[in-house]
């Protein structure tokens, strides 16, 4: 007879330990009788107890209960709902001591993985730590039992919404008002079949993009537009695909951000990509135009190049720039953007990166600049060809250390350059994403 296993039964006793180091999601990494355990709320160096919250073959995950010996990084989380939401992990660690982790993983990322070390480590970047949020996506989930319509980020380590008021992160235009789109969204008929809310703010509009699984009736667009008259917010719905969003509230809407030091306005839609974090984009941008020492005659290749965010900016300092990105409608929205600063010297193609492109009219060219800001994913596919181009100078934008850690390895050990310099930039304060820059020279 078939009988269905059993889960192990979890100790219902306080375990103390002390906390080793924190993993890559932010929990303490301690070990019971050899076996890894993640816990919850705990901070490396800490000496404390926790409580078991389930078992794997591999690992164990736990929970703080008890703290005997705090961090000295350890601070008081700002936010009301730390405990429960998942949308940060480290708001119980000061913000100079989550970057200089961050710097650590980057650094051990680079050695075990690639095999390379930099010579020189850039100094963090960093700026505002809350309400630095410009781009976000909020579940929104009508809990029949509650009654009401529940509106953030999922809670941590579960699939549901988190019953939050603000977030601390997100841009105050939205931020605060998590509660006010909660009982808006409750006083409608479709107040079940609203799934999500995409929010884009630029310097001067907020932008939020209700996603609609169903038409809404005339009653319930009124809400929405009455809401938005009276807050000011710009509102979208989308009922299928990016394709279908369209603009409720109000006739026109435009975002844009600018970048003053090099006099340029980007314009943007609500669904494309842009950097959550505009404070880092503007020092990130200045530190990617110096590592590259970029001269009057240069000719540089702006690889996974968006909306034409380094783009345009180096363009102001070069001869010429090419600019490759896989979305044909990001390519296009970074050629009007050209136009309407005036620069004429970028030229843009749409290529899907994560395949070879060795066959690209733009790949039988020299380059004595180049710039790669790929997804998470990193460039595999086209590193292998970028020592070919004639580059002196790469500088490598990441947001996940461990795919710069393999492709570092093999620009370093296969390819003739070797790794000058590299940092972090706190691009997500109180979270454990590691955003980097890397600078890479011939030998």
């Amino acid at each position: 007879m078939n009988r269905r296993r059993r889960k192990p039964r979890l100790p219902n006793y306080p375990v103390r330990v002390s906390v080793e180091r924190l993993s890559h999601d932010g929990r303490g990494i301690t070990h019971v009788d050899g076996k890894a355990v993640f816990v919850d709320g705990a901070l490396a160096g800490e000496d404390i107890s926790f409580l078991y919250t389930g078992r794997a073959r591999k690992h164990d995950e736990g929970r703080l209960c008890e703290l005997f010996k705090a961090s000295p990084d350890r601070v008081e989380p700002k936010c009301a709902h730390f405990d429960i939401c998942g949308g940060c992990s480290l708001q119980h660690q000061q913000p100079g001591g989550q970057i200089l982790a961050k710097q650590q993983t980057l650094l051990d990322n680079l050695r075990r993985i690639g095999k390379v070390e930099p010579e020189t480590l850039l100094a963090p970047l960093t700026g505002p730590v809350w309400g630095y949020r410009n781009k976000a996506r909020l579940g929104v989930k009508y809990v029949t039992k509650k009654g009401r319509v529940l509106v953030g980020f999922r809670e941590k380590h579960k699939p549901y919404i988190a019953d939050i008021q603000r977030c601390e992160v997100l841009h105050p235009s939205v931020g605060e008002r998590l509660h006010g789109l909660a009982d808006l969204i409750s006083g409608m008929q479709a107040r079940a079949r609203i799934a999500q809310i995409e929010v884009a703010v630029g310097d001067d509009t907020t932008v939020l993009v209700f996603r609609n699984l169903d038409p809404l009736s005339q009653d319930d667009r009124q809400k929405l537009t009455d809401y938005a008259q009276h807050t000011g917010l710009h509102i979208y719905l989308q009922p299928k695909g990016p394709d279908s969003i369209e603009l409720l509230w109000p006739e026109a809407s435009t975002l844009r951000y600018c970048l003053p030091d090099q006099n340029i306005e980007v314009r943007f839609l609500p669904s494309d990509f842009t950097q959550v974090n505009p404070a880092i984009n503007k020092i990130m941008i200045q530190q990617a135009l110096k590592l590259l020492d970029l001269q009057e005659s240069d000719t540089v290749l702006d690889l996974f190049c968006g909306l034409g965010n380094f783009t345009m900016p180096i363009a102001r300092k070069v001869a010429a720039v090419v600019g490759v990105e896989g979305e044909a409608g990001l390519v296009q929205r970074a050629r009007e953007n050209s136009q309407r600063n005036g620069i004429d010297n970028v030229e843009y193609h749409v290529v899907d990166l994560n395949e070879s492109a060795c066959d690209q009219p733009w790949m039988q060219h020299s380059y004595d600049k180049i710039l790669i800001d790929p997804p998470r994913s990193g460039a595999q596919e086209l590193v292998p060809n970028l020592a070919e181009l004639g580059a002196d100078r790469i500088v490598y934008v990441s947001c996940h250390p461990a795919s710069l850690a393999r492709d570092a390895g093999m620009l370093v050990n296969e390819l003739g350059y070797r790794l000058i310099a590299a940092g972090v930039m706190d691009m997500f304060p109180h979270t454990t994403h590691v955003e980097s820059m890397a600078l890479f020279g011939r030998v």
